[in-house]
């Protein structure tokens, strides 16, 4: 997982939208990384932070996937005021009600910035539509370098019919998920039951 921050004032922010920036989800892989060169040179900070799997396992298993994004997001934003003034973060929520990680994350800075926190703000504000570009193409590239060591296994989403099969056959191959993806991912159950299923059925 990426998570990313951007960084831009007032005065530039509607230069975002003339630069195409919107949803990185509504962008061909090609285009956001176009997007992201003209980005890098009009905010005036941006960082990304790459969120291991065993981070991930980790927070699940606590029964806190939020938290550990609150915190890596808190991570970011402290790491901005370093370099900049702040005067409000807007946050795409993860969570279905988005004041209640708003309040998490207000508490986590101790009120040192307003935040604004949105399901979809990805759509509802350029700022962060320029974070989640950040974050998809830096999610792309490390997919890509992964694909050279590990073949071709698709997206990486359990949507992806191509993710599936390749995950199914590691795991028959290899008996345990690889290296590079997370060991919490529900897919790796629901996969395992099925070949139980089918080794009983034999």
């Amino acid at each position: 997982m990426v998570i990313a921050i951007a960084v831009i004032g007032e005065e530039k922010e509607r230069l975002l939208a003339e630069l195409g920036v919107r949803d990185s989800k509504l962008l061909t892989p090609s285009r956001r990384e176009v997007v992201r060169a003209q980005m890098e040179k009009l905010l005036d900070f941006y960082s990304l932070r790459v969120v291991e799997p065993r981070e991930i396992d980790e927070a699940v298993s606590r029964g806190g996937l939020n938290l550990l994004e609150a915190k890596v997001i808190c991570e970011l934003v402290r790491r901005a005021l370093e370099k900049t003034p702040l005067g409000v973060v807007y946050v795409d929520s993860p969570d279905p009600k988005p004041e209640r990680f708003g309040s998490l994350l207000s508490q986590m800075l101790g009120g040192s910035v307003r935040v604004v926190a949105r399901n979809g703000a990805d759509r509802d504000f350029a700022i962060v539509a320029a974070a989640s570009i950040l974050a998809k193409t830096e999610r792309d590239r490390l997919v890509e370098q992964l694909k050279r060591l590990y073949g071709d296994f698709g997206s990486g989403y359990p949507s992806d019919p191509r993710t599936r099969e390749f995950a199914e056959k590691w795991l028959r191959e290899h008996g345990e998920p690889p290296p590079f993806a997370r060991k919490s991912w529900s897919t790796w159950s629901s996969l395992r039951k099925k070949e139980s299923l089918e080794r009983f059925l034999v």
